[in-house]
């Protein structure tokens, strides 16, 4: 039903190609079966997610589609599968020549003057986003390049990226985007380092796993410095008691995924020894959502959409916070489609707990 009605959407509208984001709970062969029977010439990629992102808000158990019109955009896509045996070498050439055989199609097709974006799709649970995404950045030259990685919900089991025609664990794409419109790309999170500061002293990057913060347990630890060593750690906590890094001159966050038996926290993002690290503390949301949203439309003019890749610690934090009502109606003002990530990638850094965008112009 629901690609039905998609489908009823598009109509006899001519299309670049589409983004499909879905709610791990859909069978997924089924859905794969269904969007080839219903929108077969439409060149589509995508994933599953940790909840949908739309007017009515955060949403779950439903399907995001957005179709690019041919008349003013142009699609290509290139993919990686096996990403535990990923060649950065092999994919900086591949990368290469496909972005420029991309941009000179988009060329041909819609004129001069194109604004060009890579929107890039991940596993979410291949701990391979960091190296991924500085390749590809590194490959694309002056392209922006701006994604997600897949989710499942918040079971942390198996996600799938979507592309020929079906959803693939340990995978990746990136979807060439080259219009007549502008464009404009953005990331932004909702905290500002505090004055506790860290040290890693013991971790294991190859799994995200810290098992030491300044030489005592990590999740011990991180209790004392926010000074509530009795509260129960789960998703909630993490959402609101962020901690962040400072690289390239700002501020980052890295998320912590959970905490394990031994006392130990698992990360979203990449984790080492020898990180220094500080407590987040929140600003103004919403305002620094309209702020956010202000600024895109002083760039573009009118938007026509925004595709968000929306952490889903966002979206954790909003509930504990009660905010669903007021992001809605400002997504919905704002015109937001897209996704809860387990991470976001803007340009070559893999980052966590922001809302990162890309807006397109009318």
């Amino acid at each position: 039903m629901a690609v039905g009605e998609i489908a009823a959407a598009v109509g006899t509208v001519p299309l670049a190609g589409g983004l499909v984001f879905c709610s791990h709970r859909y069978e997924r062969e089924a859905l794969a079966a269904a969007l080839a029977e219903r929108l077969p010439d439409v060149l589509l990629f995508g994933c599953t997610s940790a909840g949908e992102v739309g007017s009515l808000g955060y949403d779950n158990d439903s399907i995001v589609f957005v179709g690019f019109p041919r008349s003013v955009f142009d699609l290509s896509l290139v993919s990686f599968s096996d990403l535990d045996r990923f060649d950065p070498e092999e994919a900086r050439k591949s990368v290469r020549q496909f972005a420029a055989k991309a941009r000179g199609k988009a060329q041909d097709d819609l004129g001069e003057n194109l604004s060009h974006v890579a929107i890039f799709l991940v596993d979410g649970l291949s701990h391979r986003e960091e190296l991924l995404t500085m390749t590809a950045q590194e490959a694309l030259g002056d392209v922006d390049l701006i994604g997600g990685s897949s989710g499942d919900g918040l079971a942390f089991r198996e996600t799938g990226v979507f592309f020929d025609g079906k959803f693939r664990r340990d995978a990746a794409v990136i979807g060439l985007l080259s219009s007549s419109r502008p464009i404009e790309v953005f990331s932004t999170n909702y905290y500002e380092p505090g004055a506790q500061r860290m040290v890693i002293t013991e971790a294991d990057a190859e799994t995200r796993t810290v098992f030491e913060i300044n030489a005592a347990p990590a999740a011990e630890e991180y209790l004392r410095l926010i000074g509530d060593p009795g509260a129960e750690l789960d998703l909630t906590y993490f959402a609101t008691h962020p901690l962040m890094v400072r690289t390239g001159g700002a501020y980052h966050v890295r998320s912590i995924q959970s905490v394990n038996p031994d006392g130990s926290l698992t990360f979203y993002c990449a984790i080492d020894r020898g990180v220094v690290l500080t407590i987040g503390e929140a600003k103004n949301r919403m305002a620094e959502m309209r702020g956010m949203f202000d600024k895109v439309r002083r760039k573009l003019g009118e938007v026509d959409h925004v595709i968000a890749f929306d952490c889903v610690l966002n979206r954790i934090d909003s509930d504990s916070r009660q905010l669903g009502r007021e992001i809605a109606e400002l997504y919905d003002k704002a015109r937001v489609v897209g996704f809860n990530t387990y991470g976001e990638q803007f340009r070559s850094a893999h980052v966590n707990q922001t809302f990162t965008g890309l807006a397109v112009g009318r």
